[in-house]
């Protein structure tokens, strides 16, 4: 009962990305906003990491190469992802994002010799029919939409990596990667400035001002490191493929729900009619991935 309550609570983490990216209101650079939750999060996780998995948090000098790579990977991901939050409504960049589980089965057929099903036939056309009808080139929202897509097979690349290296999210070498992420994206604060640390923004509704760095903090406390924190325990009770299963349901019907409550933000019907051929195809296809090699595993998205 607890392993699914936490899982619950990783999904609606995962899904407060766009609520925290939108609610710092332009106010930091996306850059440099990436680099503060990273800070945040590779603290927390050097924190908590070694109380959740009984181990020291050692310098991964034997690993060092994975980590850096995986620090890499994460770092696009996130930085493109948060990015892509700025351009388009919340819907937008979950949904389009969730093409990855098509990208890794691409690049696990090129790259790692997994086989394909006939079954697999007819899940593409059905997630490129999603595809169509969401109307990724939709005037106003194609750069935003397009970018979405891409982090898709990032995340797929650091997929089907972590796959050929036997890797999941259960050890203490993911914070190690969050730190390499934070100094890829270091540059930012020189490149694009600081931003508005000490600036507030005034919430009528709620008759108060809060600082916007806040809203940074909270992207890296909770929508990356409590998530990855929460993996690390999950990790240990299920298989990671049905981690991903649920996850990749759950937490962009969640994220759209939140871009709703909080920003109003309601998405165009084409969207939500493609979205949900495009997610269910993704679910369809990760179940058949697992039923095919039940064995691998699967990192999380941040």
């Amino acid at each position: 009962m607890k392993t699914w309550l936490l899982l619950a609570l990783i999904t609606l983490s995962e899904a407060t990305i766009g609520v925290f990216v939108k609610l710092t209101d332009d106010r930091i650079p996306v850059q440099t906003l990436t680099f503060y939750a990273f800070v945040v999060a590779t603290v927390f996780l050097m924190l908590a990491m070694p109380r959740a998995t009984k181990e020291p948090l050692k310098l991964p000098w034997g690993n060092w190469k994975d980590t850096v790579l995986v620090g890499a990977l994460v770092a696009a991901q996130s930085g493109f992802f948060n990015y892509a939050m700025t351009l388009v409504p919340i819907a937008n960049a979950v949904i389009f994002w969730s093409v990855a589980p098509f990208f890794t089965f691409i690049f696990s057929w090129f790259f790692l010799g997994e086989k394909a099903r006939k079954s697999y036939i007819l899940i593409f056309i059905v997630a490129l029919t999603g595809i169509v009808i969401a109307k990724p080139l939709q005037e106003g929202y194609m750069v935003g939409n397009m970018v979405a897509l891409g982090v898709g097979a990032i995340y797929a690349a650091m997929v089907t990596y972590m796959r050929h290296e036997g890797k999941t999210e259960t050890g203490n070498d993911i914070a190690w990667s969050l730190l390499v992420a934070a100094l890829i994206m270091s540059p930012s604060v020189i490149f694009v400035g600081v931003g508005d640390i000490d600036g507030t923004i005034h919430y009528q509704s709620l008759g108060l001002s809060l600082p916007v760095i806040l809203w940074a903090a909270g992207l890296g406390l909770i929508s990356i490191g409590f998530a990855y924190f929460g993996i690390t325990i999950v990790l240990r009770s299920i298989n990671a493929n049905v981690y991903s299963l649920i996850d990749i349901i759950v937490s962009p019907a969640a994220a759209t729900f939140f871009g709703f409550l909080i920003f109003n933000e309601v998405p165009a019907p084409s969207m939500l009619y493609g979205g949900a051929l495009l997610l269910g195809a993704g679910a369809w296809l990760t179940r058949e991935m697992y039923r095919n090699n039940p064995d691998r595993t699967a990192p999380a998205k941040h």
